[in-house]
């Protein structure tokens, strides 16, 4: 990386113009010409490093605006900025709140058609292998999640240019099978509004906002510009938002008319958006601070009317049906929060009654801030959510990660209709070497699994645990364990509630380099964990405590990568 870094800075080095401006002998600014002619401007990052502000300006107006700790020598990373929107253009680069006397940083910015590490890219050490992560920086909450035409399109909270929170960009991606995806780049970027905060999107099928100039159908993300957290719109409030694609998602145009909805309270954000068939109208679930959602109404998806309040959960609302037990004539609408809560109830279009106190969905560690797929076909039908999954990933050039997809369904239970959550049917297209047992009785000591290894597993073991104390698995090294006596399931510190059913419980895994995802009973518990395993042990075990155990079925798949 070194002789890399030095090359670099050899061939950027005096071959174009830079002036600065000096403050107490410090430079404070600095600008650099170029004619955009590639694909990319490379930057290189360090972590810790100061922060500075970059400002990409073409024909006097900031078409670009970020902070970024450049690297003052060597770099932990390169990032990329994609510069094929202004192919043949000249652009000033400037960066602010710079020390040229103290970093090399700024003269070593380059164009290229590739950026350094692609060829590394989703190799990484630490790169999820069933999960999306972005090529680059660092995503959060799932975003404009919208099925359309033989693609599922995942959006998401976005920073570009750094390993930490900060730039809030919508990232997007698509995928033909919810498995493999395939990053498109980002979709909508910081403006004179603010930041591009979370928010939704849906197929206008009718072309209620009158949008459509071709064949497709026209894709609108609707969205919150974060007002105040970018020099660019200071002293903004928090407002809503949408952008807008005829190509399939392929190229994103902002609303001239934006913001659609004006400030309501405080940091009103995350719009939910959904067609309400029954009334004919658009509904938009918003969070209004305080623990309160809002819902608006609007015919054309650019003029909203506020209707009704609720108070409930925090930030990130989504709002959708599910029928119970798969009866379609009765159907229950599910109101919930980032933390995965969620209330039972009915909606007439305006206004949400609750028929339930608030329930848990998940017992993990890493899950916030999940969104499920709009405009999924009639003939599939599935409810299907992605949550952002909350796990650090140290010393690389990408940071968190997306849960993988789960299929939603709401069941009778003794408690009442709950949700479950199994993971989409598709994790069979990963599925590799298999393993099999049935009916075989496990004694203390023994391990059925004494003789499989691997990386990455999807296991599914029904379990008939009788009077002993302990059943449960430990993957690389890691204890996922059932106390029969506490009828409770555990792993990491965290623990969920789970009662045998005919003297039987079920537990599936999948298993990635930096989580397990644990589901109890076909899906009553959801228990993502967030855990490293790359640099663990590679082995399986089943074990029992206290007493024989009967093992009715085990299966356990070893899996292809999904990039």
């Amino acid at each position: 990386m070194k002789i890399l870094w030095l090359a670099i800075l050899i061939a950027v080095s005096g071959s174009l113009a830079a002036t600065g401006a000096q403050k107490d002998g410090v430079m404070t600014s600095k600008t650099r010409e170029f004619l955009l002619q590639r694909k990319y401007l490379n930057f290189p990052v360090k972590n810790g490093a100061k922060k500075c502000l970059i400002r990409l300006v073409i024909n006097d107006k900031d078409v670009r605006e970020f902070e970024i700790e450049l690297a003052p020598d060597e770099p932990d990373f390169w990032v990329f900025l994609d510069i094929r929107d202004f192919e043949g253009k000249r652009a000033t680069l400037r960066v602010d709140r710079y020390e040229p006397a103290k970093s090399k940083g700024f003269d070593s910015i380059y164009q290229a058609d590739t950026y350094i590490g692609e060829e590394n890219v989703y190799r990484e050490k630490l790169r999820p292998q069933l999960h999306f992560t972005s090529r680059r920086g660092w995503n959060n909450d799932s975003n404009g999640m919208v099925y359309y035409n033989g693609e599922y399109h995942l959006f998401y909270q976005h920073n570009p240019y750094g390993w930490n929170w900060g730039n809030m960009t919508w990232g997007h991606a698509v995928s033909t099978d919810i498995i493999h995806w395939t990053e498109l780049g980002d979709a909508i970027h910081p403006d004179r509004l603010g930041t591009i905060f979370s928010g939704s999107a849906v197929v206008d099928v009718n072309n209620t906002a009158g949008f459509q100039t071709g064949d497709e159908k026209v894709i609108v993300c609707i969205y919150t510009s974060a007002g105040g957290t970018n020099p660019m719109s200071k002293d903004q409030p928090f407002t809503q938002s949408i952008a807008y694609s005829n190509d399939r998602g392929r190229n994103w145009k902002v609303y001239e008319h934006n913001p659609v909805v004006g400030h309501i309270n405080g940091s009103n954000r995350d719009p939910k958006v959904i067609w309400h068939e029954l009334t004919g109208q658009w509904v938009m679930a918003l969070y209004l601070d305080d623990r309160t959602m809002g819902f608006l109404t609007s015919k054309d998806l650019k003029s909203w009317e506020l209707q009704s309040k609720i108070k409930c959960f925090h930030e990130c609302p989504e709002l959708f049906t599910l029928p119970v037990d798969g009866d379609e004539n009765n159907k229950k609408w599910i109101l919930y929060g980032a933390s995965g809560e969620y209330l039972i109830g009915s909606f007439d279009g305006t206004h949400f009654k609750s028929q339930t106190d608030a329930v848990r969905f998940h017992y993990g560690n890493c899950f916030y801030a999940s969104q499920t797929f709009s405009n999924i076909p009639v003939n599939d039908g599935r409810r299907i959510q992605i949550a952002w999954g909350r796990i650090a990933m140290p010393q690389m050039p990408f940071n968190q990660m997306m849960l993988f997809p789960v299929t939603l369904t709401l069941r009778t239970t003794e408690e009442g209709p709950r949700m479950f959550a199994r993971p989409v049917r598709e994790i069979e297209k990963l599925h590799k070497k298999q393993w099999r047992w049935k009916n075989k009785t496990l004694k203390p000591g023994e391990n059925l699994l004494s003789d499989v290894s691997g990386e990455l597993f999807h296991i599914r073991a029904e379990l008939q645990v009788g009077d002993i104390r302990e059943i449960g698995f430990i993957v690389r090294d890691i204890p996922v364990v059932y106390n029969v006596r506490k009828q409770e399931l555990s792993c990491q510190k965290k623990t969920a509630p789970l009662q045998p059913v005919d003297g039987k419980i079920s537990i599936e895994l999948l298993v990635d380099r930096t989580s397990i995802e644990i589901f109890g009973n076909d899906g009553r518990v959801y228990m993502p964990i967030g855990v490293i395993l790359a640099d663990n042990s590679k082995s399986l075990e089943i074990f029992t405590k206290g007493g024989n155990a009967e093992v009715k079925s085990l299966e356990v798949y070893e899996l292809h990568l999904a990039w």
